[in-house]
């Protein structure tokens, strides 16, 4: 499985980003992870491989939406209002294969694919 992450940048407070992932042949659950300088790599947000199940992480709930096209094998995390602590590298992840269609895990562990990653800078 191959994730191609784009879509970051640098942006103001406040100002809106759309980051994509494309994977292709993919029929698995979805994650957004970040990793700030300094810190863990953390979760911020999955879809389950149907699209009928989302979680975020606190931090960003109520400003980022996770949403896939599975017809163009494309992942997307739409992230609004930004804030500089968003400041990160974000990574897309493919789940590890599990038959549950409702399957959305938030731990990283239970990822097997990772992207390269897309960095995404706000300034105050």
């Amino acid at each position: 499985v191959q994730l191609q992450a784009s879509g970051g940048g640098l942006v103001q407070a406040g100002d809106s980003l759309r980051l994509s992932c494309t994977a292709f042949a993919l029929d698995r659950a979805m994650g957004w992870f970040r990793q700030a300088p300094g810190k863990e790599r953390e979760f911020v947000a999955v879809i389950s491989r149907r699209g009928s199940v989302t979680s975020y992480s606190d931090s960003v709930k109520g400003r980022f939406t996770i949403s896939r096209d599975n017809a163009k094998g494309t992942v997307y995390l739409q992230m609004n209002t930004l804030k500089p602590e968003d400041t990160a590298v974000y990574y897309c992840a493919a789940a590890s294969a599990n038959p549950r269609t409702f399957y959305a895990p938030v731990e990283k562990e239970s990822y097997a694919y990772w992207g390269q990653g897309t960095l995404v800078t706000v300034s105050s």
